[in-house]
């Protein structure tokens, strides 16, 4: 009788350590077999975009041409359309108190992996109702959507030299975006609007190419933040609620851990996919050594991935207990900010998905699985 409740309690505590998310290791095995690893950088084409000192654009504001991307491109958002990858990236001039303006470029491609620029930013400070949330630190690091009638939805990040807020755009065409403010203006009497936010990740399914904007229990939702990850939801894509607890804060998803690479931050990256076995959130984290991972260098930003439960995104199943992609080119290492792969951009392209980065914050690279 001893022997067998001894049998049983073995057999207990083993399936709940397996169960268990800190328990889980990206090895390939059952436990991670819902995540998207992995991935193999291009180094054929790598990096797939670079700064360009040739590029001129006027500056509404400023009034005068500016040579718009000469400083750094990264962080892009990334769809296909026309069976072809289109990239929305930030990119920086070298002018003004922030040592450059941030604004969002266009590119496109028939293999995915070499580009071919569009002349001038499609989205970008002017002098328009988000001059003041916009100016001078410019349009930074987008992400991109479809709803289901095709209109491509973006979240950016304003920068006023002060603040970073969550803005939202729209377009039917990429070229041309209309600019809505802020996601959380019409929110808890706007409560949020000048508080920070940033890193829109709209909850998707990827469909024949297309990362559609997708409800789940009525209502879309949206993960964000650069701490901890909160949640939002929305009913039309534009204005965004953020979700709170009981007592009128905001409710943290997930966050940092303490000896692992995400011990400082976590941020998301590309819009968030809905799949059978949950929703899964590729993340960007920073490492600090004093509590974190001692075998990154300081500061390294690496990537992790996360399961969500489908009906209650708020809940965590599962989580990878070490990166997946991290530092290790030269191009990675140094840069205006070094050692940093910044992921914001995935599409299904042509039977493989293609995983787009910031590299340092100074060019963009891809992986591709």
């Amino acid at each position: 009788m001893y022997k067998f409740y001894i049998i049983l309690f073995l057999n207990f505590f083993v399936v709940a350590c397996n169960n268990s998310p800190s328990q889980q290791t990206n090895t390939g095995s059952d436990s991670t077999n819902w995540a998207l690893i992995p991935f193999e950088k291009a180094d054929s084409a790598n990096p797939v975009l670079l700064p360009d000192s040739t590029s001129y654009f006027t500056c509404p504001i400023r009034d005068e041409r500016i040579k718009w991307e000469e400083k750094d491109v990264f962080n892009p958002a990334a769809l296909v359309r026309n069976d072809t990858v289109f990239l929305l990236y930030r990119a920086e001039d070298k002018i003004g108190k922030y040592a450059g303006t941030s604004r969002i470029g266009l590119a496109y491609s028939s293999d995915g992996l070499h580009f071919k620029k569009h002349p001038v930013p499609v989205l970008y400070p002017d002098n328009d109702a988000q001059k003041k949330l916009e100016w001078e630190g410019g349009c930074e690091d987008p992400r991109v959507v479809q709803n289901e009638r095709g209109t491509y939805f973006l979240t950016y990040t304003a920068y006023d030299g002060k603040v970073a807020r969550l803005l939202i755009a729209s377009s039917n065409d990429l070229y041309h975006w209309t600019k809505y403010g802020s996601a959380f203006a019409k929110a808890f009497a706007g409560k949020y609007v000048d508080q920070w936010s940033k890193s829109g990740s709209v909850v998707c399914k990827y469909e024949k190419g297309k990362a559609i904007a997708v409800k789940i229990n009525g209502r879309y939702w949206m993960y964000w933040g650069d701490t901890d990850i909160f949640l939002a939801t929305s009913d039309d894509l534009i204005n965004w609620t953020p979700v709170e607890t009981s007592d009128g804060k905001l409710q943290v998803v997930f966050g940092p851990r303490p000896k692992k690479f995400d011990s400082e931050l976590t941020e998301p990256g590309p819009p968030a996919i809905l799949t059978p076995k949950g929703i899964v959130l590729i993340y960007n984290s920073r490492n600090i050594i004093a509590k974190g991972d001692t075998s990154l260098a300081e500061g390294t930003y690496a990537a992790g991935q996360i399961l969500m439960d489908k009906n209650n995104p708020t809940r965590v199943i599962d989580r990878l207990e070490n990166n997946f992609m991290k530092p290790d080119k030269p191009y990675e290492i140094n840069g205006q900010v070094n050692r940093v792969c910044f992921l914001e951009g995935l599409v299904n392209f042509k039977d493989h998905w293609y995983l787009y980065y910031g590299t340092a914050d100074s060019k963009i690279a891809v992986a591709v699985k």
